[in-house]
């Protein structure tokens, strides 16, 4: 038996950061009923890069039920209402205010439903002062800050995925759960609320501690540590990058020692420490890149095996593809196409985890919900 079978959840969603939520709670034996727009979620649309459709879409909605609802209208809000009246948990990204102005405030259902559990995800929470201000990921990667820190010295840089939109779908995943432990032991719901701007900030929480109360915030390095020196990538002779990475001082006397045959380097008085490196990293950096420019990659990787030395190729998307750590599953797209993609990071070891059930097209589900929910379903 799955975790959160009997679990019930109705989403009111779209993008990516709830859909991730639910995608997780979907994963452990909940029941989804996703809530489209005539023209669906619009991550349907992002690109056609899954054979023909979204790998946005495909990647966050598998085993969901969508139905397709104007709830402005009468008849759908009896039927939207009548899913939440038995529903366990509500999740909902619309823009903020939405879902108030049309009935369905979390206020609201909170007090009409005590035993359920709300969650709203937004940009930037509710506050007058960004009221109007969308909060899309990259919006929001650039407004905390984020970018600020990010690519090489000469220009800022995106995060490569959608990390704030992924970081707050965890976030409120790990919530809901939360609520939902809470629910069992008291029958007491919750309101939860959460925004990618709230979700930024916190990661960006050392950043902005050297920023006001230190020596000011880090720069961008591209692939160098701020912080922590040798950390950052070397180019061998054969023009291969190789990201390497030290913790403490024992490593770094190995270093110089077992890779660069150099242990006389470990006590030289600009190096004597990782402050000092970090201080002397332009100088460190010539005098590693004097022996490491000098060694092809595979030489280079297996003296840092050797000397246990924790080390990373510096890998494109396709070498990831056929990584040996990569484990996937199938899934099937809205057409029923079969892709094999990442596993999801959690393993159950008794219960493995299959095939995924498949990706709802828009409204699948609407009219076996219609009967399901209507006041003749309930009654059969």
């Amino acid at each position: 038996m799955k975790p959160l079978e009997g679990c019930l959840v109705v989403a009111i969603e779209q993008a990516v950061a709830a859909p991730l939520c639910t995608a997780r709670l979907a994963e452990a034996g909940a029941r989804v009923i996703k809530i489209e727009r005539p023209e669906g979620d619009f991550a349907r649309g992002y690109d056609t890069a899954a054979k023909g459709e979204s790998s946005y879409f495909i990647w966050i909605n598998q085993g969901k039920e969508s139905a397709v609802l104007d709830f402005k209208q009468p008849e759908d809000a009896a039927l939207l209402e009548a899913m939440i009246a038995r529903a366990d948990v509500v999740i909902q990204n619309l823009a903020p205010g939405a879902l108030a102005r049309a009935g369905f405030g979390s206020e609201r259902l909170r007090r009409d439903y005590p035993g359920l559990i709300t969650c709203d995800i937004s940009g930037y929470g509710e506050s007058e002062a960004m009221e109007g201000m969308k909060g899309y990921d990259l919006l929001v990667q650039a407004e905390s800050g984020l970018v600020g820190i990010s690519g090489g010295p000469g220009e800022v840089g995106r995060i490569g995925v959608s990390v704030c939109d992924v970081g707050t779908g965890m976030t409120a995943h790990a919530a809901i759960l939360e609520a939902l432990y809470r629910k069992a032991r008291t029958g007491e719901g919750a309101a939860l609320k959460l925004s990618l701007f709230d979700m930024a900030a916190e990661w960006m929480t050392v950043p902005l501690i050297h920023s006001d109360f230190g020596a000011g915030a880090p720069t961008r390095q591209g692939l160098r540590h701020p912080s922590i020196a040798p950390y950052g990538a070397y180019r061998t002779k054969d023009g291969i990058d190789t990201l390497v990475s030290i913790q403490n001082e024992r490593e770094w006397h190995r270093l110089c020692a077992q890779v660069f045959k150099r242990p006389e380097m470990a006590v030289e008085p600009r190096y004597d420490n990782n402050s000092l490196r970090v201080a002397n990293r332009d100088a460190m950096d010539a005098d590693i890149l004097a022996v490491v420019g000098g060694l092809m990659a595979d030489e280079f990787r297996a003296r840092l095996l050797e000397a246990d030395i924790a080390f990373a190729g510096v890998n494109s998307v396709e070498q990831l593809s056929a990584h040996r750590a990569l484990r996937r599953r199938s899934v099937a797209t809205c057409e029923g196409t079969r892709l094999d993609l990442p596993a999801p990071p959690v393993q159950w070891v008794e219960d493995p985890v299959g095939d995924a059930a498949g990706t709802p097209r828009i409204g699948a589900h609407t009219n076996a919900l219609r009967a399901e929910f209507s006041p003749a379903g309930q009654e059969a």
